[in-house]
């Protein structure tokens, strides 16, 4: 009797340690949350050259926050990294400039980014002509 009695005060213990472990994360979210509602973003600034890891501000009334962010080295910078875009397909190329276009919609402006609906890209033409047809690999016996 006096082990069974042990492990359930072992049981209690443990049960009473892991809702206390509960009730603390619980409470630290709620100091770092904020009742503003209205918050206020500003782009992501790199912490160094022009993309990467780095971070941006928010306001919201007399309370500022700072959130991390990355800016992909890929990025089109001209948009920014906080305007997401839908293109369709590239357009054929212009005899007279030797450039493709194609644009592409807003589908989303992550933190209230100041983003253009339409934009419109190009790039240089290319000047290989893919072949179609394939080389044959071997000849087959005669």
């Amino acid at each position: 009797m006096q082990v069974r009695g042990l492990l359930l005060l072992l049981a209690l213990i443990l049960l009473a340690a892991t809702a206390e472990a509960g009730k603390n994360k619980k409470e630290k979210v709620k100091k770092d949350g904020s009742k503003c509602e209205d918050w206020r973003w500003g782009p992501c600034v790199p912490n160094s050259k022009d993309c990467g890891l780095g971070y941006r501000e928010g306001t919201c009334k007399d309370e500022s926050k700072k959130l991390k962010c990355k800016i992909p080295c890929n990025w089109k910078k001209k948009f920014g990294a906080d305007c997401k875009y839908k293109f369709e397909s590239w357009g054929g190329c212009s005899a007279q400039t030797g450039l493709k276009t194609r644009s592409g919609v807003l589908k989303k402006a992550l933190y209230n980014a100041q983003c253009e609906e339409i934009v419109y890209v190009t790039k240089p033409c290319s000047s290989k002509i893919k072949s179609k047809s394939k080389a044959k690999k071997g000849k087959g016996k005669d």
